[in-house]
């Protein structure tokens, strides 16, 4: 049976309707009715037929026409206001429960929303999403008073960070769980973080800080908790360290390739010019400077110049085409992440990411494959394998929508577990370095190129070969620092292109006159 609340005089009746045929007249009659016989003087009325009154929807003040039929016009739920003659209708009438004041109709929304579940972020994750939503808010168009951003600051500058779990978003209207949670420590509610304190109770935090509390105004609950930056910082996130994972990408690629006596020949520009796709362009580049030239010359290079090999298999001879893509595919991931920093919207663009990082992650693998099968890389045998993971997390979160909010919000993004997803595949790609080293040392006394020298003096530095297996898990972040240099180098001072010569080519140019 349809029900309808109805304000009268600053009191709030339930009404239910038995028949949505009935009119607006007949609800307004009925709700008067029901508020005479509260009232010791029927409230002044004399008789229900006198009553002139008017009616109107709560939501966006509407006036209803007596004559028009309830289901016409009125929904199940819907809150009303009924002003009787000589009555002055609000001017700024916002529906709330009865007896809940609009302020604190605020508080009541944050804490209803705080609903997610599973471990904390981490402080790092948590002053990010902070620092995000702060940004947002401060371009003014959220509707929220200069003292709760200010507030919001002070306790951004004193990393007071709020308990955010690190599930509960599915990236409808917005990360409305996780914000709510960001939101009610700032209110002095549930658990804070600072390295001063620790974890304790959200008002004691604030007080050792010399904060207070936040006091919401109208609008500000829905103005805190509605954004999407819980997806953006960790997609942030997730774009920074896939940038790294694919500069490191190309140098490993080009260590491996020389461990197993691959061709330089496959990367040049001729080639890659005829399909000049802007990642395809960049990795070939990378590749030629970091490798075999008259400029870095190899001694593992020269050493089977004139092998019988034919060519080189995919995972080696390919790399520009699949790096090349899932750089692009990076840089399409970090410019919709750049917007979507100054924005209050969502995208599943971050499925994208996992699946270009995933690409890079599946042919390292087959690198490795080769490296470790000793018919194919005449080396010792020995094993690493870790990509299977990755094939699962790279299903696509946004495929999965589900409907929210009883049935308003019906197609979500999934936009905070495909941000976890993510950061989970771009954390999977450090011992593929490691392996490729490995490989250098039963090629000595053969040296390699002087950048790729320099990348393996620096993971020596820290990771000493292996004699019999053992643990492992080095730092490999001051990679691309080491070899960027080189690759810098070689483009800014245009160091002409190497094609060494091979026995079996030849040329379309006419041959010498031997007049001449």
């Amino acid at each position: 049976m349809p029900r309808f609340t109805v304000h009268i005089r600053g009191e709030w009746l339930t009404v239910p309707c038995r028949d949505a045929t009935n009119t607006i007249q007949w609800l307004g009659l009925e709700s008067v009715k029901r508020y005479i016989k509260n009232k010791p003087d029927n409230g002044g009325i004399t008789t229900l037929k006198d009553v002139r009154f008017v009616v109107r929807r709560c939501q966006g003040q509407g006036l209803l026409d007596a004559e028009d039929t309830i289901e016409d016009v009125l929904e199940d739920n819907d809150f009303v206001e009924l002003a009787m003659e000589g009555d002055t209708m609000s001017t700024d009438f916002i529906p709330s429960q009865p007896g809940v004041s609009h302020l604190e109709l605020q508080e009541n929304l944050v804490r209803s929303h705080s609903a997610g579940v599973g471990n904390p972020l981490s402080p790092e994750r948590t002053r990010m999403l902070l620092a995000l939503r702060i940004n947002v808010l401060a371009k003014g168009y959220s509707g929220i008073s200069l003292e709760t951003l200010h507030a919001m600051i002070q306790a951004f500058n004193a990393s007071c960070l709020s308990f955010v779990p690190e599930k509960g978003t599915v990236g409808a209207s917005g990360d409305l769980a996780p914000l709510s949670h960001l939101a009610l420590g700032l209110m002095g509610e549930g658990r804070m973080w600072s390295p001063k304190s620790g974890w304790a109770d959200a008002k004691y935090v604030l007080e050792a800080h010399g904060l207070k509390p936040i006091t919401l105004r109208p609008k500000e609950g829905l103005a805190l908790i509605n954004g999407t930056q819980m997806i953006t910082s960790l997609g942030a996130e997730a774009v920074e360290r896939a940038l790294s994972i694919a500069r490191q990408a190309d140098i490993i690629a080009a260590l491996t390739l020389e461990v197993l006596k691959g061709t330089t020949k496959a990367f040049d520009s001729d080639i890659h010019s005829l399909r000049p796709h802007p990642g395809q362009i960049e990795v070939a580049f990378r590749f030629r400077s970091l490798l075999d030239s008259d400029h870095h010359p190899s001694e593992i290079a020269e050493s089977h110049r004139f092998c019988d090999r034919v060519q080189d298999a995919y995972t080696m001879r390919c790399c520009p085409q699949v790096h090349g893509i899932a750089n692009d595919t990076i840089n399409f991931v970090k410019n919709i992440i750049n917007t979507e920093i100054n924005s209050a919207t969502d995208n599943p663009a971050l499925d994208f990411l996992a699946i270009g990082i995933h690409e890079l992650a599946s042919i390292s693998e087959r690198r490795i494959e080769r490296l470790c099968n000793p018919s194919l890389s005449e080396l010792p045998a020995f094993l690493v394998n870790e990509v299977s993971e990755n094939k699962v997390l790279c299903h696509p979160s946004s495929v999965d929508s589900l409907s929210t909010s009883a049935a308003t919000e019906d197609h979500v993004s999934m936009g905070g577990w495909a941000a976890r997803k993510a950061l989970r595949v771009v954390g999977s790609m450090w011992s593929r370095l490691l392996a490729a080293c490995q490989g250098i040392e039963f090629l000595r006394p053969l040296r390699t190129t002087t950048p790729l020298e320099k990348v393996y003096d620096l993971v020596r530095s820290v990771v000493r070969p292996w004699i019999k297996d053992r643990f492992m898990s080095p730092d490999i972040e001051a990679v691309w620092n080491v070899a960027k240099p080189y690759i810098d180098k070689y483009e800014t001072e245009y160091i002409p292109e190497s094609r060494p010569i091979s026995p079996t080519a030849f040329s379309l140019e006419p041959p010498a006159s031997p007049r001449k």
